[in-house]
């Protein structure tokens, strides 16, 4: 069999057991560079090749830091292939957790080093460990409600009527559901509770219902803060999360009392005034709070937080939002209605036509007749109208009758309420998707400068006055008032090449910006057959030919061979005839050129609802052709530096490179250089809230060029609505004919890096974005099971070591300059320069993670990337993985500017959101149902399957 080659096998269980010495084969070993890093690498004898290559995997595997697996769980077995042929490796270390028993994360192998060392100041603030026992009760209220507001209330008037007397004095923190904790024992194991709670809802005058409830308290166990300690002290490996949740729960509870919780989030109109963000919502200010065991031992973390609410107005203003006041003057048409029941469905009201008695309810839909129609039957078995019934017993008079009425309550007792007479609920979270505008605006309220940040989260914290607060007094907690101050470490930018010809043949980027004057493309793609659709009505013909001409010069400068006229003249057509033009477009093209079409440019109006979806899902997996969208505003202005972007954008997509690291070309960076190397990324995206019919989308890229790690091919699939574990990463199926068959995402990607490079990957770093820390284990097991998987169904034996890290970036962690005013220490918006590297302090107690900030910030605070290494067989130093991945940022293609996240997790972010446009039509047309539960009871419909010239670039770019 040739040296390198992958070859697809029938498959069959083996076990793979851990050996010490691996004999690898003869595959393209990195050459040694000068000492100097100059000029190309000296020429290294295949001999010499093959002896270092086989002593570095060697030594690698020698020295296992922490892999966390037992000896005794050494051997795990997998799916494997099975060849005719003799294989060229002997048995590879595999070691695979056969559970999360087993499994212990990589420890840190030490700090970092690299970089100019510097100090920033971290939103986390110390807290002392109190030294009382915490001790668990479990609660039953009876009868059940559902609302944790009320289960509160009744939790609290308890406290009231019993702290003194039969709880001993404790004052206890409550989660609001099962669990009750107290700082030390009460005086019984367990106690029933008869509690009486008098109802708000019927005013100040009047009788009062009243609501019955038996709480029955029972010891379950004390909370293990010795193991808490432990764990902090880096002597235990275990997070001991109960203790966690303890001390979490207790810092939540007088602000759950103040304000409105959202999650980890409290929200309230006295932080600063609402904005209104149209269509009947405003922004609403608040704060972000966790406890976090790091190592400087436990930390709170505080961060602002601004999140989009439900105007408290009534229902009849509220719907003049969303249709327009012109619309309360007609009936509905079928699609208000749509609109309308949408907005409304699960938003709480209250009455306002009962004087002081506020009733209040949840809606659950709108009437299909309007409210002069509705009748219903009353005690004498005659039928009355609900404008009657208002009318006779309130005096209440409907004005709006052609309008159609609330629905609240369940399907077997809906009462039906006019508009008019129910207002909305403050503190109603909006949890559903917001349009541009409402986005915009609520960026620009959440948008604050690091300074205006770090200020507004100080008098957050002096606001909350944790020394006063009552329940961070029982339990001994004591929280400082001062920003952490951190040692960190600025890495330098790496050194990128460029082709030759230009006038600039490499570049250093100055504070994580660069530019593309006097540089050409090191690999300028070739687009000699191009055509251009005009979908805009207010660009004019030969405005859409001076757009295009310009686009074809600056392609053309920048390093492109690229054809200065399209196959046919530019193309007029209605977005609602997008289907029709491109085939006709695509079509008349290939006729006359008698080759296929290569690059469609396409100029679309700034407001093009599902146009751009339309364009990408029919081009990509219909026509497979690679399209370029420009919006009007671009084509009349005409800048420069938005041609230039699109240009890099356009040589990616069509098999260019942009740039490459000069290391890479170099041979010089460390795992990676040395063996044939591929670099993963991987996301999961899910359908907005309430979009319950829809799937979730997984995409994974792989570098496909090796040593440059610049070109990435992408594959997507849908899979269970908000399943996070990737599920076609590896599969196999039972074929009639061929038996036994294998195939995934994956094992794809290694084919085509074989196919691509020549060689098949002897190393894998897999980048995994969007997991929470819940996920960790259950995500490592899983994924990492499914890459083993997929390698062994190519080669048997065939398992190169896995590098496993986590990308997040939805965390509250945020990093300060330690003087504001000391501007060499700041970039142009004020935040902490790129490149910013912290390891200490504020990370793990043990485990290898870092947060890298490696952007310059362009408005706001930025926030910089917290990376976690789950699994790590190429034994990375701290710094060579921290250096590593802040060096690929300056890789991503569609800027020049290093970006936030590593480019092959961005790159599956922008791969998974591009395939959720592959489904959203047919969802659309369907329509979709909040609340149904089809999608997850049903197989997942698979995506539109790329055309394969579009799997092999960068299509997402």
């Amino acid at each position: 069999m040739p040296v390198g080659q992958l070859k697809e096998t029938s498959e069959q269980h083996i076990v793979i057991k851990t050996q010490a010495n691996n004999p690898m084969s003869p595959v393209q070993k990195a050459p040694k560079t000068s000492q100097n890093g100059k000029g190309p690498p000296p020429q290294v004898s295949q001999g010499a090749k093959l002896q270092n290559q086989s002593t570095s995997l060697s030594k690698n595997r020698g020295r296992r830091r922490g892999r966390g697996v037992r000896k005794n769980a050494m051997e795990c077995q997998v799916h494997s292939g099975c060849l005719e042929s003799k294989s060229q490796f002997s048995d590879l270390e595999v070691s695979v957790p056969c559970s999360s028993k087993s499994l212990r994360f990589p420890q840190r192998p030490g700090l970092g080093q690299a970089g100019t060392r510097c100090v920033v100041k971290a939103n986390h603030f110390f807290a002392e460990l109190p030294d009382k026992d915490l001790v668990h009760y479990d609660v039953t209220i009876t009868p059940e409600e559902a609302s944790r507001s009320v289960n509160r209330s009744i939790i609290a008037e308890l406290v009231k009527l019993y702290r003194e007397s039969d709880l001993g004095t404790r004052l206890p923190a409550y989660d609001g559901r099962k669990s009750l904790y107290t700082a030390g024992e009460l005086p019984f194991s367990y106690k029933e509770f008869s509690i009486e709670l008098v109802s708000e809802e019927d005013g100040t005058s009047g009788p009062k219902r009243i609501r019955k409830y038996k709480v029955a308290i029972k010891f379950v166990a004390r909370a293990n803060m010795h193991h808490l300690s432990q764990f902090l002290g880096g002597k235990c490996a275990d997070s001991p999360q109960e203790a966690l949740q303890v001390l979490d729960i207790v810092l939540r509870q007088l602000s759950t009392k103040r304000y409105c919780p959202v999650g980890k989030s409290f929200f309230s109109t006295d932080f600063k005034t609402p904005q209104r963000l149209g269509d009947g919502l405003e922004s609403w200010c608040g704060f972000y709070q966790s406890i976090r065991p790091t190592q400087m031992g436990l930390s709170l973390n505080i961060d602002m937080s601004t999140a989009a609410f439900i105007e408290p107005l009534p229902v009849i203003d509220f719907v003049a939002q969303i249709l327009g006041k012109d619309a309360l003057s007609r009936p509905f048409s079928d699609a208000d209605h749509v609109k309308v029941k949408k907005a409304l469905r699960g938003v709480k009201v209250e009455v306002t036509h009962r004087g002081h008695v506020r009733r209040k309810y949840r809606i659950s839909g709108l009437t299909s007749l309007p409210t002069r129609e509705l009748i219903f039957p009353v005690e004498d078995q005659s039928m009355k109208s609900v404008v009657e019934y208002f009318q006779e017993m309130y005096g209440f008079t409907v004005q709006y009758t052609h309008l159609p009425c609330l629905q609240v309550g369940n399907q077997k007792k809906a009462n039906y309420l006019p508009m008019e007479a129910c207002k909305i609920l403050s503190g109603q979270r909006y949890t559903k998707r917001l349009n541009e505008k409402q986005i915009t605006a609520l960026l620009k309220v959440a948008c604050q400068r690091p300074k205006e940040r770090e200020s507004d989260i100080l008098q957050t914290v002096q606001h909350n006055a944790y020394d006063q607060d009552p329940y961070a007094n029982e339990f001994g907690i004591k929280i400082s008032e001062k920003l952490t101050s951190v040692e960190a470490r600025i890495l330098p930018a790496p050194w990128l090449k460029y082709h030759d010809t230009g006038k600039e043949r490499d570049c250093l980027p100055h504070v994580g910006q660069w530019n593309m004057m006097n540089k050409k493309m090191i690999n300028g793609s070739t687009v000699a057959r191009w055509v251009c659709i005009n979908f805009s009505w207010t660009v004019q013909e030969s405005v859409a030919r001076g757009f295009c001409y310009e686009l074809a010069q600056m392609c053309q400068v920048s390093g492109m061979e690229f054809s200065p006229e399209p196959v046919i003249p530019v193309y007029s057509a209605r977005p609602d005839q997008v289907d029709k033009a491109l085939k006709y477009v695509y079509h008349a093209s290939t006729k006359i050129r008698g080759k296929e079409l290569e690059l469609l440019i396409a100029i679309l109006p700034d407001n093009n609802g599902s146009l751009y979806g339309d364009i990408k899902r029919i081009c990509e997996t219909d026509l497979g052709l690679i399209s370029q969208c420009c919006l009007t505003k671009h084509v009349f202005k005409i800048s420069k530096q938005y041609l230039a972007n699109v240009s890099l954008k356009i040589n990616v997509k069509m098999g260019g490179r942009n740039t490459v690291l000069m290391d890479a070309i170099s041979w010089r960076i460390p795992l990676v250089s040395d063996i044939p190397t591929i670099i993963f990324g991987a996301d999961v995206t899910h359908p907005e809230n309430g979009e319950d019919s829809n799937p979730s989308i997984a995409a994974v890229v792989a570098s496909q060029d090796w040593p440059e790690i610049t070109k990435y091919a992408g594959l997507v699939c849908a899979q269970a609505h908000r399943q996070e574990l990737i599920q076609d990463l590896y599969k196999s199926w039972n074929d009639p004919v061929r038996g036994t068959v294998s195939g995934g995402m994956i094992r794809d990607l290694l084919i085509s890096f074989r196919k691509a490079t020549g060689q098949k990957p002897l190393r894998i770093i897999f980048y995994r974005d969007g997991v929470s820390e819940g996920q960790f284990y259950q995500v490592l097991l899983y994924e990492l099971d499914a890459i083993r998987k997929a390698c062994a169904s190519l080669e048997p034996n065939y398992q190169p070591p896995v590098t496993f890290v986590v990308v997040q970036k939805r965390h509250h962690t945020r990093l300060f300059a330690s003087n504001h005013k000391n501007r060499s220490s700041t970039d142009k918006s004020g935040n902490i320069l790129p490149g910013t590297v912290v390891d200490s302090k504020i990370c793990h107690p043990t485990e290898f993670d870092f947060y890298l900030c490696s952007h310059a910030g362009i408005q706001g605070t930025s926030r910089p990337a917290h990376y976690h290494v789950l699994w790590d067989e190429n034994n990375f130093t701290a710094d060579g993985l921290q250096s590593l991945t802040n060096n690929l940022c300056y890789t991503y293609a569609r800027c020049t500017r290093s970006v936030s996240v590593v480019p092959p997790a961005y790159y599956a972010h922008l791969a998974a959101f591009r395939a959720r446009f592959y489904v959203e039509r047919e969802a659309q047309d369907n329509g979709s149902s909040a609340g149904t539960t089809c999608a997850r009871e049903t197989a997942v419909k698979p995506l539109p399957a790329l055309k394969e010239n579009v799997k092999r670039v960068m299509f997402y770019c």
